[in-house]
């Protein structure tokens, strides 16, 4: 569908988290997103989404991808037009999920229906512990041991061993996935990948560099490994055959909704599991990644738990169950 814009708005939010936030490649104190709005008379589309640094986005950068493609979005686009102007990456994902916003109240549809995914059920969503001390993660495990799934960052060799048996001595009923975000070497996930195992571990995702990949081709460590740096869009699965049972679907990499459900269609039909993951996000950001997130077998949205400030919910958090929020407005006509 070709989408009449009269205007696009994007601005930057600096949103401060509840408390710093530790990952392998170091510590976040704030989600730093932009928002856009594609308006057109009456109707407003709305997305939001976080430029990764980490592979070389930037918000300023972001901004001006949009700037630049302003003559082309009035003139008229429709959601696959969009891939073919915007590389992946922070900008091309918020004017995507604005699209399929303003694609929903200018046709009468909603998001779902259109990805022809209606009716959407609930899901179960990962609660991230961030990288601390055994001791400390074993606390939050504890505060947390009826969630019914559980995401560990790990990545800091030393202590991961003794991080990971201090959660699941607290957490012992619950499904536990790792994250290493690149944190180790092959020595290091051939010596982790049997403890996880033992522990019950359902999923070590990404433990190498995504430059080294290559070396875990044809590899069986006795449990499966997730690409999430290594994978970004339909062109990623050629590379991760063979390397990976999973991969992890985030729409920041993916560069919007309209790739990562095709992203998904085709890693399925290829065989792989599916995971959907965020960066740092409000409701709205994490809105998109609903949709992607029946498709999927493990979901890793829990960004807006901890956020120190709130807004109006896309979503409803109960517990570690995720479903549209009343007062939701994104992707409805």
């Amino acid at each position: 569908m070709k989408l009449e814009i009269e205007r696009i708005d994007a601005r930057e939010l600096h949103l401060p988290l509840e408390e710093p936030r530790a990952i392998a490649r170091g510590v976040q104190t704030h989600a730093d997103v932009i928002r856009v709005e594609a308006i057109n008379g009456a109707q407003v589309g709305r997305g939001e989404a976080k430029p990764m640094e980490h592979y070389g986005d930037s918000i300023p950068n972001a901004l001006s991808q949009i700037a630049s493609v302003l003559p082309l979005l009035k003139g008229g686009i429709s959601r696959a037009g969009l891939l073919d102007i915007l590389p992946p990456g922070g900008a091309r994902n918020a004017l995507d999920a604005a699209l399929w916003d303003l694609e929903a109240k200018q046709s009468g549809c909603d998001a779902a229906g259109i990805a022809g995914l209606a009716p959407l059920g609930k899901i179960v969503t990962a609660y991230t512990i961030p990288l601390k001390s055994p001791a400390e993660a074993a606390r939050i495990a504890a505060r947390e041991r009826d969630r019914p799934l559980i995401k560990i960052k790990l990545g800091h060799y030393d202590e991961d061993r003794a991080r990971l048996e201090a959660i699941r001595g607290a957490a012992p009923g619950a499904t536990l996935v790792v994250d290493a975000n690149e944190g180790w070497t092959l020595r290091q996930l051939e010596e982790m990948a049997p403890v996880a195992r033992d522990l019950g571990v359902r999923l070590i995702e990404q433990p190498l560099r995504a430059a080294d990949d290559a070396v875990l081709d044809d590899r069986d460590f006795g449990i499966p490994l997730c690409a999430d740096e290594s994978c970004h869009t339909r062109a990623s699965l050629d590379e991760l055959a063979g390397r990976y049972a999973f991969i992890n679907i985030k729409l920041d990499k993916s560069g919007g909704l309209t790739e990562a459900l095709e992203l998904a269609r085709a890693a399925k039909a290829r065989g792989f599991g599916l995971m959907v993951g965020c960066t740092n996000a409000t409701t709205l950001g994490i809105a998109p990644a609903f949709l992607v997130a029946q498709l999927c077998d493990f979901c890793d949205l829990d960004a807006p738990l901890f956020l120190a400030g709130r807004e109006a919910e896309e979503l409803a958090y109960d517990g570690s169950s995720l479903d549209w929020s009343l007062s939701r407005r994104w992707g409805r006509p």
